[in-house]
Order: structure tokens, then sequence, then C-alpha cells
């Protein structure tokens, strides 16, 4: 959290931010900085405070303010209120650094913006020419857009295409699928907590599990599947909660990383199975194509689902009648 004597570098913009006073000083009421340089790249753009007053005054050097298309020249000991909600644009004028002395009316989150502008400057998510990277810009936009934003185009436009962004390029996948089975919830969970049992019913989908006796907390299993698309999978899974009859999850690694979780509710048919899976595409060729293919693997993954559901049922309703049946461990 940024304090006062705080010094926040970034060169890629052309300035250090000096911290005055923050909201967590002032109750909310001010943050105050100072800013050193000759801003550039997209510090130089027409932006909006939608809810804060923002006051420039100029210590050294000058700087051309432009509020609502009115141009003013400030020089030392001049100040300049920008009203909330007014498109403005803060450009140096003259030659070598100047410093500027910036008040924000109320505070805001903006000292986590400027905290946040100096660590994507270390981290190299900003270019030559003063423009956050792609991703950089539309976290930016996701995380402070409601305080502050470019002019142009409008902020719901902006949040749309940086959460589209951000979407394309996660590697995380979520898929929440739910549907009824026509047995007893004891034996639907029997099959699905043990996942040695995998192969036997959910085909062609498991190829083969390994793991050391049925299911328990901290219990171990080694997974071998393949969907429609032509990759297989290998994963390692820890069972982490294990209700029975009606909650099992499992941690999972390897090429998928993330949790899964099955919930079963017992109805006057038999069972409501939900399947929560929330994981990350960590194998290589994975992460390369997520963001091109990844309606292929929604698809995918429907289909393996759609498996699930034709071997589920028949399975536990055996299971139910005529006790454990054999599974595939090796």
């Amino acid at each position: 959290m940024v304090k006062p004597g705080d010094v926040l570098e970034a060169p890629q913009l052309g300035i250090r931010i000096e911290v005055l006073q923050t909201g967590a000083e002032t109750g909310g009421e001010l943050l105050e900085i100072e800013v050193v340089g000759r801003p550039r790249g997209f510090l130089r753009q027409a932006h909006v405070h939608e809810r804060q007053t923002e006051r420039h005054e100029v210590l050294e050097g000058a700087m051309r303010l432009v509020i609502a298309g009115r141009d003013r020249v400030l020089r030392p000991g001049e100040a300049e209120v920008v009203p909330a909600g007014a498109p403005h644009r803060q450009l140096p004028q003259g030659d070598g650094p100047g410093r500027v002395r910036i008040e924000l009316r109320p505070a805001g989150r903006t000292d986590a913006f400027f905290e946040r502008l100096s660590e994507l400057s270390a981290a190299g998510a900003i270019n030559r020419w003063g423009y956050p990277r792609p991703l950089a810009a539309a976290a930016l936009i996701a995380d402070f857009g409601d305080e502050g934003h470019a002019a142009r185009p409008p902020l719901a436009v902006q949040q749309r295409l940086a959460g589209g962004l951000m979407s394309a390029a996660s590697r995380e996948y979520a898929f929440v699928d739910e549907w009824d089975v026509a047995a007893p919830r004891d034996a639907v969970f029997d099959a699905l907590a043990d996942a040695r049992t995998y192969p036997a019913w959910w085909r062609p989908v498991y190829l083969d599990v390994e793991a050391d006796g049925p299911a328990e907390i901290g219990k171990v299993s080694r997974q071998h599947f393949k969907g429609r698309l032509p990759y297989h999978l290998r994963t390692r899974s820890q069972i982490v909660t294990l209700e029975r009859p009606r909650v099992v999850t499992a941690d999972v690694d390897g090429d998928l990383r993330g949790r899964g979780t099955w919930t079963l509710t017992e109805t006057d048919r038999g069972t409501h199975v939900r399947f929560d899976w929330r994981v990350f595409a960590d194998r290589p060729l994975l992460r390369v194509l997520t963001p091109v293919l990844r309606p292929l693997f929604g698809w995918n993954h429907n289909w393996a689902i759609a498996r699930a559901r034709d071997g589920l049922e028949p399975f536990a309703r055996a299971h139910a009648v005529s006790g454990p049946v054999p599974t595939a461990a090796r």
C-alpha cells in the first residue's frame, strides 16, 4: 500500500511520482502527489475522472492543460482545477523535466492506480512509447476504469473490449454441468468418488486410472484420458473433501491444474448430479492454443460430459443392486 514519502518510478512513462498524502491519511478526502519528469505515452491522452476534481499546480517547468477543448499553459506558481467528468489532457511544455503538484478529491483508489503503473513499468509491461501492453491495459480498465478512463470510446465499450481480451487470453476453464441420474445417491457417490471406476463407465474418455485403494481424504490417483480433440491428457488428483454421500472434491495437477467438485442431491427419482470443474491448461500446446481454440475446448468438454451421462446411470444402478463392481485399478 502506498504511503506518504513513497516514490513510484515509471521511467517508460517519463515520470516519477512522489507521494505526499494518501486517502488512508485523509479519511478518503485527498490524494496529493508531485509528478516529476515529462509525461509521455498514454499519460498525454485525453481522459476523464468521473467523480474526482483534479488540481494541478506547476512548481517547476511548464505544462499545457487542455480541459474540454480549452487550452491553458501553466507556469511556476500557477494552478488550475479540472472539474469531475471533464475530459482533459496534461502536456509538458518547454525543455527539461517539470514538477507538478496534483491534488485529487476524493482520493478514491488513484494511489493504487499509480502504484500499478510503477509495477507495470518495472515488469516491462509498458512499451518504449509509453503505452501498456494489451493485457496490462485491459486490467487497468477493468480495475480502475470507473474512476479514470480514456475519453474515447465510451467507458462501457472500453470495459467490454477489456473483458473480452482478458477472457480470451486466460488459460482458465470453468464449467458447471448438472443432470439427473435414476440411481440411489450412495451408489452414484461411490462411482464418482472412486476414480478407479471411471474406465469402466466413463468410456471412451478415461483410458486408465491408478490409485492405491478406495477413496479417502488425501488419496492420490493418476488419470489418463482423452476427448474428441486429438490429444491425450495425464493428471494427478488428490481428494480434499469427502462427505459421503454428498460432496467429493479433488485438486488436480499435471496437464490440467485446478479443482473439480461433485455435489449430489437426493431427489424423488434418484440423484441430482452437479459437477463444478475449474482448471487451467498447463500443457505447453494448450497454453498456446487457448485463446484461439477456447470454443473447441468447450465443445470437447461437453462431449466428454455427455459420455459421463451415458455411462454413470447404468453403472450406478448395477452397483446398487449387485454391490461393488470391480475397478480398473492397476
